[in-house]
């Protein structure tokens, strides 16, 4: 089953004698500063894919989710609407377009503050997993662009043509995603008590409660108001920069050298924020 949704990045090896952990990283507006799918609008209509009204209402769709967040009635809503945007759509063209343009709109949204988290992670053996709603044509290179070992993510059908029928596959949304990342955890073995996850969404309620170390990130109202009555943390992530402008210190290295590398400056500070909150339920490293 986690096989028709989870694809491995590159996962990097961790001795089975002792339980594997993982951090859940929601993306949109948690590690990257926008829609990840409502980006590359402009990049599919340069490349014919949409016209210029679609253009348009993609960009009010944009500003609606950063101004106010989406809740499941909105999140219905673009669902329904990009599912039929995208029908007849081939495949192997939006994953070009997405590989051609995914530096331009991706690597300067990318939060500093994410991207040091993702490393402190990394440099403590866990597995990083990006679980989003975004259809996997677009998460899987921003998986790969962020070193991340596996993605979950929404997958459309395809016609024997190669071609979006305008129907999906599956879901990450909600439920399903607390539903991934239980049977990535009985597949790889994680223990979910150790694990980590982070979204700024309440519909991702179901899978912070999943880990032993939810955390709100830029969090909406209503995910917010939650945090606050279970005390779980809640970080502000406020510096999109591109990876190869931040410090050399907290760059990301090339694999695999990126597991064993200590990460230091922002990665400490947040992990430290994170590690002060849950210090009753137990000890960041575990």
């Amino acid at each position: 089953m986690v096989g028709a949704y989870a694809r491995p990045v590159e996962n990097h090896s961790v001795p089975h004698s002792t339980p594997r952990t993982a951090a859940f990283f929601d993306l949109d507006k948690t590690v990257i500063a926008k829609s990840s799918t409502l980006t590359f609008s402009k990049s599919f209509y340069r490349g014919g894919l949409i016209n210029r009204r679609a253009v348009l209402r993609t960009a009010y769709a944009q500003f609606v989710f950063l101004v106010g967040g989406a809740d499941h009635d909105q999140m219905e809503r673009m669902r329904a609407y990009l599912s039929s945007l995208c029908r007849g759509w081939d495949v192997a063209q939006v994953r070009e377009i997405v590989a051609e343009t995914l530096h331009d709109r991706i690597d300067p949204i990318i939060y500093d503050e994410a991207a040091s988290l993702i490393e402190e992670h990394r440099a403590a053996g866990r597995d990083v997993v990006i679980v989003s709603t975004s259809g996997a044509e677009v998460v899987e290179p921003i998986g790969e662009l962020l070193g991340a070992d596996r993605v979950v993510a929404t997958r459309m059908v395809v016609g024997e043509d190669g071609r979006f029928t305008g129907e999906i596959a599956y879901y990450a949304y909600g439920p399903t995603k607390a539903e991934a990342v239980r049977d990535l955890a009985a597949s790889e073995g994680y223990d979910l008590e150790q694990c980590f996850a982070y979204s700024d969404s309440a519909t991702d309620v179901p899978m912070l409660e999943a880990v032993g170390y939810p955390c709100a990130v830029n969090p909406d109202r209503a995910l917010r108001r939650e945090a606050a009555a279970r005390g779980w943390p809640v970080l502000s992530f406020t510096r999109p920069v591109r990876l190869k402008q931040r410090l050399p210190a907290l760059s990301m290295p090339a694999r695999p050298a990126l597991a064993v590398v200590a990460a230091v400056g922002a990665a400490a500070v947040t992990a430290g924020l994170v590690r002060y909150a849950h210090r009753r339920r137990g000890p960041f490293g575990a």
